[in-house]
């Protein structure tokens, strides 16, 4: 009988992620559905509650304000977490590499904290930059940020740098791990792929990870 592989096998998790864009729109769906009868019943009780004088009494004004504030914070999580996971693949054009590495961040400030990771970000405005798939600038972002992650210990920097050089526009992410044995090396096969299959420029060496794109 053969023997029972890990479940960390790497074919066994491209299955399971390959599971994960599909789950995870069908969950935004179902998910938003009772949100938006919970918005609808609000707003009624909310005119319920104003009675005679047309304003929700004072007592009540504030938790119906919460209420209304943690329901649009849910949605707007959702839909957050939804674009970095949901492939929904994107044509050539623009893209906005600082708005990208900003949301990004965002999307994975609770895993940084998690590993107790200190975030240094040296983000140039509205840098934007052209690619012949703008859907891809999350997945450059987002692994390159775990990959960095995985190597760093607790405690120490993990850099993101955004910036303008000359024609190009440059990416960066760097961290602690220097030249310690690398902890994801399909994330770093998978990034030089697909860079080389899109035309962008992929250097990674120790705890520096970089893109070159052509700017817009």
């Amino acid at each position: 009988m053969p023997a029972v592989q890990e479940g960390s096998d790497p074919v066994v998790g491209a299955a399971r992620y390959g599971a994960v864009p599909t789950l995870m729109d069908s969950l935004l769906h179902d998910v938003r559905n009772p949100l938006n009868a919970l918005s609808i019943n609000l707003e009624v009780l909310s005119e319920k509650l104003k009675g005679e004088t047309g304003e929700v009494p004072a007592s009540q004004a504030k938790n119906i304000k919460a209420m209304r504030d943690q329901i649009q914070r849910v949605d707007g999580i959702l839909r957050q977490f939804s674009d970095f996971i949901v492939l929904r693949g994107g044509g050539p054009g623009e893209a906005g590499l600082s708005e990208v590495a900003r949301r990004s961040l965002d999307v994975l400030a609770h895993e940084s904290r998690r590993r107790r990771l200190k975030l240094q970000t040296a983000i140039e405005p509205d840098v934007k930059v052209r690619l012949q798939d703008t859907s891809e600038l999350s997945f450059f972002l987002v692994q390159s940020l775990l990959r960095a992650f995985a190597r760093s210990e607790a405690g120490t920097e993990v850099g993101v740098a955004v910036r303008v050089e000359g024609s190009h526009a440059v990416l960066e992410v760097t961290d602690a791990g220097g030249s310690a044995p690398e902890q994801t090396p399909d994330v770093v096969a998978a990034l030089g792929l697909r860079c080389a299959q899109l035309g962008v420029e992929f250097q990674i060496r120790a705890g520096v990870c970089r893109f070159i794109f052509s700017r817009a």
